[in-house]
């Protein structure tokens, strides 16, 4: 078993903590020194609060599903021998009401040399599926609609 771990860190600067100007912005802290600027999701902040940059919440989940898939996908892939040249994902999480009910990963990846059939490609991204921590701990449906660029 391992372990990993994220440091989340808000704080108020000194500002009046109520709902209306409270900032949501915060840090997402990682091992090696990675922080991630991070704040709720635009339609989340009222619009009284001065905007600030960052990955809301619901974008950092969905980014984990893509990017757990896509780095099983490139281990296979070189597995079978596929020279994969480009790997592009536009993901899309659809919230329903209280939860992330859909994930769906439209990876389009772009090979050199001898291509997988599309059989192949769509046999790689089901392994892949089948691999990836994070689609194996969430209940949301993750449909991946596979793409050779």
């Amino acid at each position: 078993m391992s372990e990993h771990r994220a440091t989340i860190e808000w704080s108020r600067d000194g500002q009046e903590f109520v709902y209306e100007t409270y900032s949501r912005k915060h840090a997402l802290r990682f091992e090696q020194g990675i922080t991630v600027p991070a704040n709720a999701a635009p339609g989340n902040i009222p619009k009284t609060v001065p905007p600030a940059p960052g990955v809301d919440p619901e974008q950092a989940f969905i980014a984990s599903l893509s990017s757990c898939h896509m780095l099983w996908f490139l281990h296979l892939a070189q597995v079978r021998k596929f020279v994969v040249d480009r790997y592009v994902d536009e993901a899309v999480g659809e919230l329903d009401k209280t939860w992330i009910s859909k994930v769906t990963l439209h990876p389009l990846v772009t090979f050199s040399g001898s291509a997988p059939t599309e059989e192949e490609h769509r046999a790689l991204h089901h392994k892949a599926h089948e691999k990836c921590y994070i689609a194996n701990s969430v209940k949301s449906e993750v449909v991946i609609e596979p793409r050779i660029g």
